[in-house]
């Protein structure tokens, strides 16, 4: 199925109860192919559920073991 940017903005949730039926919604703006709506369930042969390496990229870094204080010391400079 085929929407354009404003059928987005005006009819979302038409368009997502289209892709909870398991279509794919391609969302056009002035008339060129700019996004795809999928099912978040389904996988792709490219696209196959793995885990995203970017979401594990600090976990072996020491610095970072207690996030609180680590952000924290981030932004110290900046709220005192």
């Amino acid at each position: 199925m085929k929407a354009t940017a404003k059928d987005l903005r005006f009819h979302s949730k038409e368009l997502l109860d289209t892709v909870s039926r398991g279509e794919e919604v391609i969302i056009t703006l002035r008339g060129k192919p700019h996004a795809k709506l999928i099912p978040i369930n389904r996988t792709d042969k490219n696209n196959e559920s793995v885990d995203n390496a970017l979401f594990g990229i600090w976990k072996d870094n020491q610095s970072v073991k207690n996030v609180d204080s680590y952000i924290r010391n981030l932004r110290k400079g900046r709220f005192q």
